[in-house]
């Protein structure tokens, strides 16, 4: 007799890797149907999604600190000059 082949299967999850995915997925249900109810592409959405999720991540990294200082001093600013809130 021959050697049986390894044969693939599914590696089993933890609980918390389970979770996480049945959370991300519910997640991207919901992004796809609100993007059809207004009309978009559900697939260019997913693509913009990606990018703004690491879009604040890369200009961070790309800004000085004393750019990013007045950055933040600008937005504190306009927080504290919001009129009728």
């Amino acid at each position: 007799m021959g050697i049986m082949p390894e044969r693939s299967r599914k590696k089993s999850k933890d609980l918390n890797q389970l979770s996480q995915s049945i959370v991300d997925n519910v997640t991207m249900e919901e992004i796809q149907e609100k993007a059809i109810a207004e009309g978009k592409n559900p697939a260019a959405v997913m693509l913009g999604r990606l990018g703004g999720l690491k879009g604040g991540k890369a200009r961070a990294i790309k800004l000085s600190a004393e750019q990013r200082r007045l950055i933040a001093r600008k937005a504190a600013e306009a927080r504290w000059n919001k009129k009728g809130e």
